[in-house]
């Protein structure tokens, strides 16, 4: 399963440094990168490398999900089929990708990997995003033009879009640090990977972002604090906030704070998200049942459109009213149902965690999970592939029940060494 986990590393990586693919041509990548990876998982499983198929259960709303917007498009009841379609194909690929990470990590010591890779792969997102925005001469990546304009940070295009990355990451390292969940000699490495992308979030001047991160920061000490009660989880916490914000200060506060204001004259205004909410509703309303269509969002909303303000909308900037316009009833009731399965999957695995790292990766995930669900509510981070993705990985760690490799070894062993003693004992 070595592949398959270093497959979708190398698929999440690529998403990320690719704008968020959101690009056709990215967006085709992760598509075949996901089809190559499932048939590389059925090949081993039927070789027999892959001795079962685990399960997960937030697998059964995501695969109710899939067909009832495959029955949509198949039925013609989308509004445009050729955009349900291509909706289709993406959220095929996420959900592929997340029923691999269930069949490919089981034990702490993969995830525990995988958690690592995470956090270097945000460290250096926000590295570079540091380093762009000090240097930016108006093109992505030093070269690339921004032809439809926008307010970007690091790869994204969209600075809100690079604070959902740090939103997924952050959490993670911050568990760990606030539970002392790993060796002593990895704090500072760790330490460093989580309060640099802390940083660049603020640099970044995302105030949904920065919201958000805050109420992850909350809810860590929160279910630390319920699970190991009788340690400082807000002291620890309150040291990693100090020292990021120490590092903002270094980088320019003042800037920073301009850049809020400035910010936001470019951004959509309270008013017209206030219509964008109010018009999206409207667009339930007429087709509460099964929604106009999956992905159908930007074709039907100018017939709703109230305020016109010159710009084409693609995103409703509230993920929730959104799913329920494109997929009506049935729809909103599959995502309650995931989101359900979700948080009682999570805390179900908190109060069972077994040790330290075991019981950080679960609190970081939730904490990352739950805060870009916050985000959905002012934004579309979950129309981001890169973002989904991520957040499809972590809501599986968060609801996987984690094995130990050491812990088998041992039992291994055990079982050699008492059929070695039961074998010399018989009598002959």
């Amino acid at each position: 399963m070595t592949s398959i986990r270093v497959g979708i590393c190398v698929l999440l990586a690529f998403s990320v440094l690719a704008h968020g693919a959101v690009e056709p041509w990215s967006e085709a990548v992760l598509e075949i990168g996901a089809a190559v990876l499932l048939a590389v998982w059925g090949l081993l499983f039927a070789l027999g490398f892959a001795k079962e198929v685990r399960w997960n259960d937030l697998l059964a709303p995501l695969a109710g999900l899939w067909i009832f917007v495959v029955v949509q498009y198949l039925a013609h009841l989308s509004a445009s089929p050729f955009l349900t379609k291509v909706e289709i194909m993406k959220f095929s690929a996420l959900a592929s990708l997340m029923f691999l990470a269930v069949q490919a990590y089981d034990t702490v010591e993969q995830w525990q990997g995988f958690v690592w890779f995470v956090l270097v792969l945000g460290f250096a997102v926000s590295l570079f995003g540091i380093i762009q925005h000090f240097t930016f001469n108006g093109k992505l990546y030093w070269v690339r033009e921004l032809r439809y304009g926008g307010i970007p940070f690091g790869p994204y295009v969209n600075r809100n879009h690079f604070a959902g990355l740090v939103e997924l990451v952050a959490p993670l390292g911050l568990s760990i640090l606030v539970l002392r969940a790993e060796q002593r000699d990895r704090v500072p490495l760790i330490g460093i990977l989580t309060l640099l992308p802390i940083g660049a979030l603020f640099l970044a001047a995302s105030r949904a972002g920065i919201v958000c991160f805050l109420l992850e920061v909350g809810l860590v000490i929160i279910l630390a604090f319920l699970r190991r009660p009788g340690q400082n989880h807000i002291l620890a916490a309150a040291v990693v906030m100090l020292l990021a914000g120490a590092f903002v200060v270094w980088l320019g506060v003042g800037p920073a704070l301009d850049r809020f204001a400035t910010y936001r004259k470019l951004e959509v205004t309270e008013q017209r998200r206030t219509e964008l909410f109010h018009d999206t509703w409207r667009i339930f309303v007429h087709h509460p049942g099964l929604g106009t269509g999956f992905g159908t969002f930007q074709a039907v909303f100018p017939g709703y459109e109230t305020l016109y303000d010159g710009n084409f909308v693609l995103h409703a900037h509230n993920d929730y009213l959104e799913a329920l316009a494109e997929t009506g009833l049935i729809g909103g009731i599959l995502w309650a149902t995931f989101l359900i399965l979700l948080f009682h999957g999570a805390w179900k695995r908190l109060k069972v965690a077994t040790n330290s790292l075991d019981l950080a990766f679960h609190i970081g995930a939730l904490a990352a999970c739950s805060g870009l669900l916050a985000h959905g509510i002012v934004d579309f981070n979950f129309h981001i592939p890169s973002n989904a993705l991520l957040f499809l990985l972590l809501a599986a760690l968060a609801t996987s029940e984690m094995n130990s490799q050491r812990r088998e070894v041992v039992n291994y062993a055990r079982h050699t060494a008492n059929s070695a003693i039961a074998i010399n004992t018989d009598p002959v």
